[in-house]
């Protein structure tokens, strides 16, 4: 058919386009006037590139008469159909009758309900239950026309004009646009008369007559005259929910209403609740509801050079798309010079091809509409500054080791530090001297949910998902820095949470975490799939290829010896990767994972990719730690602990939906050591491989292997070496032994060395708790340690040397007696001979070998183990999160 758009507007727009595919002959296009030098969407020139006639009458009538020379040149198209998907004008029904097929048009609504204009809006707060649009055909009333074809939908109880727009009336009325022509064309069209019954007609939705309703506010736009407010973006709100904020009286309202850190609460008189998100003064600056009190109290930020170039790519764009105007001012306002809704779609978009990390939402560009409130709005976005809530951290603060450390110690969940439900709370304790650091909060199930949820949408709906991998990788990247910034409280803390040596703390538990986000933030843009070449890829062009995804919500359980280093390890992987976290730190170390998520909020990680959760020690049996495994929004979870929770894990991983799983577990690590070996580094290095973090080291050297002719001299040397150790505070920088994590281990230790000295071992030194305040243990070392012993199979994690001899002949035999056990995370081997070396690394069961050195690992090598020390890798390349 021939037909004729009349109207304006992207909808317009795209009904244009669906028409032309359908294979109609567009005969003419007509619409508005270019305002300040800018066209309607339906209006712009590939109308004219098709070679379709453009026309752009101001009126079609005067004083009620058609205008005969519009008429005219309507008619001349010959038209067979007038299609009207939104016309603003009056047009004349000359023109509505004359095509042989008459007039159709798109109405917003369930004729007869809401004939007239605003009939989205009026659907709103009139509360209807069902929404839609109607095409019907054009008569002489208001929108009276006999019904063509009508679609419903239902309308959500938080639907605003945008959403139900975006969701349904827009995309299913350009289909049904289209259909109902496709319809008359094929002679099948009805003409329903619309009944009288139910017909309602409501004026066009101004401010100046907009008046408060508090019953049923469904509105996107709700006007206060008496404020010389508008209200933009609501949504209900669970009325038992509490409002803490500021008051704000509401003419007219029952009671006020109240600014939170969401935005503005109203209370209905129904006993309903709604929350404003944005506020618009009379003068067109609009702000976020939260921000009411504080609006225009921000300082302006100096630019840097960089964001200097930023901000002239920016004027560009701007002059670009305001074509009319000569030159573009800090001054210049988008909206005063001509700039409209699409122009805003625009202006998102092309901050996004030039920061993808700046997430900017229409209401952004609403809220700053000079030049140099967009920029400073977008230059605080890029530095995670955008002042959209203050972080609120309700410090314990102690002065220790020359510095006052500040330590948050509430959950931290979807972007905020807040008390468990109930405000439950338990005491982690400083092992150095038995006293309480302070008070923790305590995760219940709920807080579970909450963290879960918060996780899924950052990763869903959230910033986050929709950042370019190399602004994620920015952002990690600023986040190590913050860490290196703060690495001497980060250490401090762990010392006196964990009792780690400050030394140690400084350079291994903070400095490897440091290293460990510095190098994942620049794999972020490097995570990459591969091309297949597969049997039919000729002649039919046919191209397979694999793409690495991020896996979604990740759990990540970590244990008490590195708290902060094996946060780093696990979360550093999955945020490179794309994913969002909920971690659990151990009961006894919870303090640096707090430390840790204040500093991601300090960097501007978007709220809900980092959550921590305290639980109970028991918790992985108990209810609430069980609801990490079971949740069904998990995807993967990270384990580092004891073999026995981690089976558990694994177990409840598979019955619930089949998340996958990474675990590292517990270690029996054998170290042989050659007569052939530098001794004096065998030596240095087989008593790291067993003291190094008071043993607290998952591939501490569980068992050593001395060859018999170098046997005692060795016990003899090690033995002058721990007798020289210094035993005491951590944060004394000549300490080389601190206290041990807890009470509860501190006693299996000493009932360790009992049952080794009850099955005959040689207790040489050591084996006993040190008598002073805390939880400290001597350095132990025992000999003549028998295959079938306790101490010679099962791991003690502790300070403890368990030294067997054998026959340097006996290669294989050793080897033998080396891997009977069912772990497989580490492993050594002392010798000169490098063929020796190679034969006994190969057959070594172990995730690691370390070959005339210990306890090197690196951020670059993957870490992992065989048998019942788990699978899955943690750092390098080939680890588990996407």
């Amino acid at each position: 058919m021939k037909i004729a758009v009349i109207g304006q507007s992207l909808f317009g727009q795209e009904v244009y386009k669906e028409l032309k595919k359908d294979g109609h002959t567009i005969v003419g296009v007509f619409t508005i006037p270019d305002k300040d030098g800018k066209a309607d969407p339906l209006g712009e020139s590939f109308a004219e590139k098709d070679g379709v006639a453009m026309f752009k009458f101001p009126r079609w009538r005067v004083k009620g008469q058609a205008i005969p020379e519009v008429v005219a040149q309507y008619q001349a198209t010959g038209a067979e159909l007038n299609v009207l998907p939104f016309c603003s004008q009056f047009i004349p029904m000359e023109v509505i009758n004359h095509p042989k097929h008459g007039s159709i048009i798109y109405h917003p609504s369930l004729l007869p309900r809401h004939r007239g204009a605003s009939a989205i809006n009026w659907t709103l707060i009139h509360g209807d239950k069902k929404g839609g649009f109607t095409v019907f055909w054009a008569d002489d009333g208001l929108d009276t026309g006999p019904i063509l074809l009508q679609r419903e939908c239902d309308v959500e109880p938080n639907d605003t004009v945008n959403t139900i727009y975006k969701r349904f009336l827009f995309p299913e009325g350009v289909k049904g646009t289209v259909e109902a022509v496709r319809l008359i064309a094929e002679g099948k069209a009805p003409r329903i008369t619309q009944p009288q019954e139910g017909a309602t007609y409501e004026c066009i939705q101004k401010k100046e007559n907009a008046m408060v309703i508090y019953k049923d506010i469904y509105t996107d736009c709700l006007h206060i005259p008496a404020m010389q407010l508008t209200f933009y973006g609501s949504s209900l709100v669970d009325n038992g929910t509490a409002a803490n904020g500021q008051p704000l009286e509401i003419p007219g309202a029952s009671q006020p209403g109240i600014i939170t850190k969401a935005g503005l609460v109203l209370f209905g008189n129904d006993g309903k609740a709604l929350l404003v998100k944005n506020l618009q003064f009379e003068d067109g600056k609009m702000i976020a509801a939260a921000q009411y009190f504080h609006s225009g109290s921000s300082a302006a930020v100096e630019l840097t050079e960089e964001e200097k170039t930023f901000a002239e790519q920016m004027r560009a764009v701007w002059q670009n798309i305001l074509t009319n105007v000569s030159q573009i001012e800090d001054s210049t306002d988008f909206f005063k010079s001509g700039a409209a809704s699409m122009d805003v779609v625009r202006l998102v978009e092309e901050v996004k091809l030039r920061a993808s990390s700046c997430q900017l939402q229409n209401e952004d560009v609403y809220m700053n509409t000079t030049f140099i409130d967009f920029i400073q709005m977008c230059v605080r976005k890029l530095r995670g500054e955008d002042g959209e809530e203050e972080l609120v951290v309700d410090y314990v603060e102690k002065n220790i080791n020359n510095m006052t450390i500040k330590m948050p110690h509430q959950l931290f969940i979807n972007g905020e530090f807040v008390d468990a439900q109930g405000g439950k709370t338990y005491k982690t304790i400083n092992p150095t001297d038995g006293t309480a650091i302070c008070d923790v909060s305590l995760a219940q199930i709920s807080d579970v949910d909450k963290a879960v949820a918060a996780a899924k949408e950052a990763f869903e709906e959230g910033a986050w998902g929709k950042m370019n991998p190399r602004d994620r990788g920015r952002l990690i990247y600023k986040l190590a820095n913050l860490m290196e910034q703060y690495q001497e409280e980060l250490a401090t803390i762990e010392a006196l949470d964990s009792g780690a040596v400050y030394t140690l703390a400084l350079k291994t538990h903070v400095g490897m975490s440091i290293q460990t986000f510095h190098y994942f933030a620049g794999w972020c843009d490097k995570i990459q799939g591969s091309t297949i070449p597969i049997n039919q890829a000729r002649p039919n062009r046919n191209l397979t290829f694999t793409k690495k995804e991020p896996i979604g919500v990740c759990a990540i359980v970590i244990p008490w010896n590195y708290p902060l280093m094996m946060l780093a390890w696990k979360t550093a992987a999955c945020l490179a990767a794309g994913n969002t976290v909920v971690l659990k730190p151990a009961q006894v170390t919870p303090l640096t994972a707090l430390k840790f998520a204040e500093l991601a909020a300090r960097a501007g990680l978007p709220k809900g990719v980092i959550n921590i959760l305290a639980f109970h020690k028991s918790s992985l049996r108990a209810l609430v730690g069980q609801r990490l495994s079971d949740h069904p929004d998990v995807r993967k979870l990270g384990f580092t602990g004891s073999t026995e929770i981690g089976k558990h894990i694994m177990k409840s991983c598979a019955v619930s939906n089949v998340k996958k799983v990474s675990l590292e577990l517990g270690g029996k690590s054998p170290l042989i050591i050659f007569s052939d070996c530098d001794m004096d580094k065998a030596l240095r290095m087989g008593m790291s491989a067993v003291f190094f973090n008071k043993g607290e080291n998952c591939i501490a050297a569980g068992r050593l292997f001395v060859e018999d002719t170098i046997h005692d001299q060795f016990v003899m040397k090690v033995v002058e070496e721990v007798k020289k150790m210094k035993i005491g505070d951590p944060l004394d920088r000549s300490t080389d032994h601190g206290p041990q994590n807890h009470k509860a281990h501190l006693d299996k230790l000493v009932e360790y060395c009992q049952i080794g000295v009850r099955e005959g071992a040689t207790l040489v030194c050591g084996g006993k708790q040190v008598q002073r305040p805390g939880f400290f243990f001597q350095p132990t070392v025992f000999t003549d340690v028998q295959d079938h012993m306790y101490i010679a199979k099962d791991e003690s994690f502790g300070p403890i040397m368990i030294i067997s001899k054998f026959k340097g002949s006996e290669v294989d035999d050793v080897l033998k007696r080396a891997n009977a056990t069912e772990y497989g995370l580490a492993s050594g081997v002392f010798t000169r001979d490098i063929s020796k070396a190679l034969y006994v690394s190969e057959r070594l069961n172990a995730g690691t070998v370390f070959v005339n050195t210990y306890n090197k690992t690196d951020v670059a090598a993957p870490f992992g183990g065989f048998k019942q020390s788990g699978f899955g890798k943690d750092l390098g390349k080939k680890n588990c999160y996407c």
